[in-house]
């Protein structure tokens, strides 16, 4: 048994936008990138492909500051779908309310109680803003959800990047899957991993 002496390069760098410290160390068989910016990581992956014309490149990536970042979006993501689907129910028991008011103002009009058809048209019409209020309720909502799920798929797009060719599209492939599956909490497995 014989240890391996194979000595890395290495090379620091100091970001002149945000003050950071990049390390890349070179082994005969790897490379490391060292930096708290998954931005960064995935440029210096793309030229490294770029300049070394590689077609395929894997890797790991640990990222805690942006997996904990995308935890609260993934969460955010959650709460506005549970969200939908309670305005979903309040809407459509308003607005089976608001029909049920409309037939009880016909029959009132067709009996001739004018009285009583004004009282449920004046309800109709109440009736009718809380639907609007709960309309508007809902598309704020999922306004909200459209902007977490926007910052789900950039995370995916910057996760992808660390990657190239196949590994790449599976990244991709894999974290739309589980985002369409509802496990949201997968894609950060994939994300770290480069696999599903």
């Amino acid at each position: 048994f014989e240890k391996s002496a194979e000595e890395p390069l290495s090379a620091v760098f100091q970001s002149l936008r945000d003050d950071t410290t990049l390390t890349i160390s070179l082994t005969k068989s790897n490379v490391k990138i060292h930096t708290n910016s998954m931005e960064l990581a995935g440029d210096l992956v793309q030229d490294l492909a770029d300049f070394a014309g590689a077609t395929e490149i894997q890797s790991t990536a640990s990222f805690p500051a942006d997996m904990q970042e995308l935890a609260q979006v993934v969460a955010k993501v959650d709460e506005h779908n549970a969200t939908r689907l309670a305005l979903a129910a309040d809407s459509a028991e308003l607005s089976g309310r608001v029909k049920d008011a409309i037939v009880r103002a016909e029959d009132c009009r067709l009996l001739g109680q004018l009285g009583q058809m004004r009282e449920t048209y004046t309800r109709v019409m109440n009736l009718n803003q809380e639907l609007m209020a709960e309309h508007q309720k809902r598309y704020n909502n999922q306004q909200a959800l459209l902007g977490a799920l926007k910052e789900v798929n950039h995370m995916i797009q910057k996760a992808a990047r660390l990657r190239v060719g196949s590994s790449k599209t599976a990244v991709i492939n894999a974290c739309r899957d589980a985002v369409k599956s509802n496990q949201i909490a997968l894609v950060l497995k994939i994300i770290q991993s480069g696999k599903a």
